[in-house]
C-alpha cells in the first residue's frame, strides 16, 4: 500500500498529497513512514510549495525509500540469499537512503519565487526582445552595409600592404574584394561589410588583389620562394595558416567567382596568371581547388588563345605537385572537353583542335601508368564502334565511325603514342591502334572518302615514324593512283581550290571539279614523301621503295597531264636517287643481315649524315609550310572580302554596235560574221582545246550542296565552262609551236 502510494506522488495534486500522507499515518505504518510524511508536511509549510514545486526529485526520493523496504524484506522472504549477500556485497545491504534528509532537500530542490508570473507577459516580454534583437541586428548589418570603398581607401590598403601585411588588414581586404566580386552577379554585396558602387574603384580594388596579393600573403605567413620550381611548398606548413585560413579560403573563392563571371580576354588572362600564382594555396584547400579546375577547364577548351595556355598552366601545374589526387579526373574531363570541341573542324578551328592535341599529350606524359588505363579504355570504344560498323552495315553504324570526333581521336592517340615513345608501358597499344586505323579506312574504300583516307594515313605515318614501327602505308596511296582516272576532263570549273584538310567526304560536285583531282596529286606528293621520308635512312629502303617505283611509272606512261605528270616525275627521281644512295653504301658493309645490332648502328650512322631524300625533304617542308601560312591567312581574308564586279562587253554586242556605225563598209562580210559566229560558239567537237565531256548531260540533283560541302557555280558559269572562249594571238603561236604546258589553260585564256 505505502509502495504504490510512494510510486504516484508525481501525478498528486497538492491536496491529495496531504491527505495521502495523513491516511497513511492513520492506518498504522511504520514509524519511519510517519516521520517521513511528517517531513513532508513541514517542507510544504516551510516552502507554500506550488504545483510546479514537484520534480524528479521526489521520484528519487521514492525510489530509494521503495529499494530500501525491498532489501529490508528480503530477509524473512529468501533468507539463504539475503546471508550470500551479507557475506558478499556489505555495501547494498547496508543502503543510505540520503535522498531523505531535509537539509539536503532544502539544498538540491529549486527556490521558486515568491509570486508566479503570468504566461501571457512573459511570452509578451520575450517576443518583444526577440523583437527589439532583430531590429538591431538589421540596424546593425545596414550599419555595416553603409560603409563603401573608395580609391582613397584602396590606396591606403595598398600602401598598408606593402609596408607590412597584417591579418587584420588582410580580412578588410578580402571582405572588400568579396564585395567587388558579388557586384559582378548582382548581388550587390548585400551580405558583405563593404559596398562597391563605382566601376572606378572596381577596377583599382581588382587590379591591387591581382598585383599585390600573393606577395603579401607570402610575407604574411612568413613563405620563402623556393628555386627548385619541382619542390613546392604548400601554405598549411605555415604556423600561422590557421589564423588566416578562414580568410584565404573567402579570397580564393572570390576569386573563382570573378574568373566564371568575366568576359573581357585580357582580364581573363590577368586573372588566370593570379590563379597560378596561387595554385599552393588552392592545393591546401581541396574544395576550392576543385571549382578552380572547373573553370580552367571552362577556359582551355572554349577560351581564347592567350586564356587556353594560362589554364593548361595552370591545371599541369595542379596535377604535377598532386598527381595522386588530381589527376586521373582531369584527364578524363580534358578527353572529353577534346572529343566534344571536334565535333565541326573548320580552317579556323583546326589550330585549337592541334593545341588541345599537344598540350593534352603534355597531360599525358605525367604518368604512362594513367595514361596506359585511359588509352586502353578510349582505344577499345574506336574499336567496338567499328566492329558495329563492320557487322551491322547500317548507315548510323557508318556515321559512327565516319565523323570528325572519330578521326581526330585516332589522331590523338597516335599523337600520345609517338610523343612518349619509347615506353615499355605504352608499346602493346601500337598494334591495335593501327588496325583500328587500317580497319577504318577499309571501312568504306570509295573515292568520295578519299579525304578521310588522307586523315587516317598521316596519323599512321606519324605513328610509324615516331615509333621506330613498320606499318603499310603506302598500298593504300598508290591504290588512289590506280582508281582515279586523271586524263578525263573535269566536268566543272571551280573557283576555289579544295581545302582536304578539313573535310572528310566529298560531295558528287566536287568529284566533277578540276580542283579535286589538283589536289589529290599535292596530297599523294606530300603523304608519298614524308612515309619516304621517315624509312629514307632504313637499310631495306630499296625494297620498300620499289613497288612505289613500278606504280609511278606506269602512272606516268598513262597521265597525259602536264601538270599532273610533272610533281609524280620530281618524285620518282627523288626516290630513285635515295634508293641509289642506300644501295652503294649498303654494298660497303661488312656484316649480315641477321646482325641486328651491326644494322641498328647503321641506320643510326646513316641517318646522322643524312640522304639525298632527307636533305630534299628539309626544304620542301619549309616551302610547304610558308605556303600552308598563306593559305590560311591570305585566301581565307580575300574571300570574306566582297570584291566588286568588272563587267566587260562582249565581244558580239561591240560588233553589232560597230556594224550600226558603219553598216556601209561591212555588208559584203555580214554573213561571213555570222558563220565565223556560229562556228565560233558550236566549235568542233574533239578539238585541240575542247572538252569532249563538256557536252555530257549533268544531273541537277548532284549539283546540290551535300553535308556543308559547298555545292556548284552559278548557272552562268557552268554556261561559260561549256563554251570554249576564243584562242588570243599568242595562244595560237605557242600553239603552233608546240606548247604542251597551254593544254590545260585553254578554258581560262580570254581576249578582248
Amino acid at each position: 500500500m505505502a509502495g504504490k502510494q510512494k510510486r504516484h506522488l508525481e501525478d498528486l495534486s497538492v491536496d491529495e498529497f496531504m491527505l495521502s500522507g495523513l491516511n497513511s499515518g492513520s492506518e498504522g505504518e511504520s514509524d519511519e513512514e510517519t516521520n517521513q510524511q511528517n517531513g513532508f508536511n513541514k517542507l510544504n509549510k516551510k516552502k507554500e510549495l506550488k504545483p510546479e514545486a514537484f520534480t524528479t526529485d521526489d521520484g528519487k526520493k521514492g525510489k530509494a525509500n521503495e529499494h530500501k523496504q525491498q532489501l529490508s524484506r528480503l530477509q524473512n522472504k529468501d533468507p539463504e540469499f539475503y546471508k550470500f549477500l551479507q557475506a558478499n556485497d556489505q555495501t547494498l545491504l547496508n543502503f543510505d537512503d540520503t535522498d531523505s534528509s531535509d537539509d539536503e532537500d532544502e539544498k538540491k530542490y529549486h527556490k521558486l519565487p515568491s509570486a508566479l508570473e503570468d504566461a501571457d507577459s512573459g511570452d509578451d516580454d520575450d517576443d518583444e526582445d526577440d523583437e527589439e534583437g532583430q531590429k538591431a541586428s538589421k540596424k546593425s548589418k545596414k550599419a555595416v552595409e553603409t560603409i563603401k570603398v573608395t580609391e582613397k581607401m584602396v590606396a591606403d590598403w595598398k600602401a598598408a600592404m606593402k609596408k607590412e601585411p597584417n591579418p587584420r588588414l588582410f580580412r578588410e581586404v578580402t571582405q572588400a574584394f568579396k564585395a567587388a566580386v558579388a557586384t559582378t552577379k548582382g548581388e550587390g554585396g548585400a551580405q558583405c561589410r563593404y559596398k562597391v558602387a563605382d566601376s572606378s574603384v572596381f577596377n583599382a580594388l581588382v587590379l591591387f588583389c591581382i598585383r599585390d596579393i600573393y606577395v603579401a600573403l607570402q610575407r604574411m605567413l612568413n613563405l620563402k620562394p623556393e628555386k627548385d620550381q619541382k619542390k613546392l611548398v604548400l601554405p598549411s606548413s605555415s604556423s600561422k595558416w590557421q589564423k588566416n585560413q578562414i580568410d584565404v579560403k573567402m579570397y580564393l573563392g572570390g576569386v573563382v567567382q570573378l574568373l566564371s563571371c568575366l568576359t573581357e580576354a585580357t582580364v581573363i588572362s590577368a586573372v588566370l596568371r593570379h590563379a597560378n600564382q596561387l595554385v599552393p594555396y588552392y592545393l591546401s584547400l581541396p574544395k576550392q581547388c576543385r571549382h578552380l579546375i572547373k573553370q580552367l577547364m571552362k577556359q582551355w577548351s572554349t577560351g581564347e588563345e592567350t586564356s587556353r595556355v594560362l589554364a593548361f598552366l595552370a591545371l599541369n601545374k595542379i596535377c604535377r605537385h598532386k598527381e595522386e589526387t588530381y589527376l586521373n579526373p582531369i584527364l578524363k574531363q580534358m578527353y572529353i572537353s577534346y572529343v566534344q570541341n571536334c565535333k565541326f573542324t573548320s580552317p579556323t578551328a583546326l589550330p585549337m583542335i592541334t593545341f588541345m592535341q599537344r598540350t593534352l599529350t603534355e597531360m599525358y606524359s605525367l604518368d604512362t601508368q594513367a595514361t596506359y588505363q585511359h588509352a586502353f579504355i578510349y582505344i577499345r570504344q574506336l574499336a567496338i564502334h567499328l566492329r558495329n560498323a563492320m557487322t551491322m552495315k547500317k548507315k548510323e553504324t557508318y556515321q559512327s565511325v565516319y565523323n570528325w570526333q572519330y578521326i581526330h581521336c585516332l589522331y590523338l592517340w597516335c599523337r600520345v603514342l609517338s610523343t612518349l615513345h619509347p615506353s615499355d608501358v605504352l608499346q602493346p597499344l601500337i598494334y591495335p591502334l593501327c588496325q583500328v586505323i587500317i580497319g577504318t579506312v577499309k571501312l568504306v574504300p570509295t573515292s568520295r572518302y578519299y579525304p578521310l583516307r588522307m586523315h587516317c594515313c598521316k596519323a599512321l605515318i606519324l605513328l610509324s615514324g615516331s615509333t621506330n614501327t613498320f606499318v603499310p602505308v603506302l598500298p593504300f596511296l598508290l591504290e588512289i593512283v590506280q582508281q582515279v582516272d586523271f586524263n578525263k576532263k573535269p566536268g566543272r570549273m571551280s573557283k576555289k581550290p579544295i581545302n582536304f584538310a578539313v573535310i572528310l567526304k566529298l560531295s558528287n560536285v566536287n568529284l566533277m571539279e578540276k580542283a579535286y583531282k589538283d589536289g589529290l596529286i599535292d596530297q599523294l606528293y606530300d603523304l608519298i614523301l614524308e612515309y619516304f621520308h621517315t624509312q629514307t635512312s632504313s637499310i631495306g629502303f630499296p625494297e620498300l621503295a620499289l613497288p612505289t617505283v613500278i606504280q609511278l611509272k606506269a602512272f606516268l606512261k598513262e597521265c597525259k597531264v602536264a601538270n599532273y605528270c610533272k610533281p609524280m616525275r620530281q618524285l620518282l627521281e627523288k626516290v630513285q636517287e635515295n634508293s641509289s644512295h642506300i644501295t652503294g653504301r649498303r654494298q660497303k658493309a661488312a656484316f649480315g643481315v641477321a646482325d641486328a645490332t651491326a644494322v641498328a648502328a647503321w641506320e643510326k650512322q646513316m641517318k646522322e649524315e643524312g640522304t639525298p631524300l632527307s636533305r630534299y625533304y628539309s626544304q620542301w617542308k619549309k616551302l610547304r609550310e610558308k605556303e600552308i601560312q598563306l593559305e590560311i591567312s591570305g585566301k581565307e581574308r580575300m574571300e570574306d572580302l566582297d570584291l566588286p564586279e568588272i563587267k566587260r562587253k562582249k565581244i558580239q554586242e561591240k560588233k553589232v554596235e560597230d556594224k550600226k556605225e558603219f553598216k556601209d563598209l561591212f555588208q559584203s562580210d555580214s554573213e561571213s560574221d555570222e558563220d565565223d559566229g556560229e562556228l565560233k560558239i558550236k566549235g568542233k567537237k574533239g578539238g585541240r582545246g575542247y572538252d569532249d565531256d563538256y557536252d555530257e548531260d549533268v544531273d541537277p540533283s548532284d549539283l546540290s550542296d551535300d553535308e556543308g560541302l559547298e555545292g556548284g557555280d552559278s548557272d552562268e558559269d557552268e554556261e561559260a565552262s561549256k563554251v570554249p572562249q576564243p584562242l588570243s594571238s599568242s595562244a595560237l603561236v605557242k600553239l603552233a609551236e608546240g606548247d604542251d604546258d597551254l593544254v590545260e589553260d585553254l578554258e581560262l585564256s580570254d581576249d578582248d
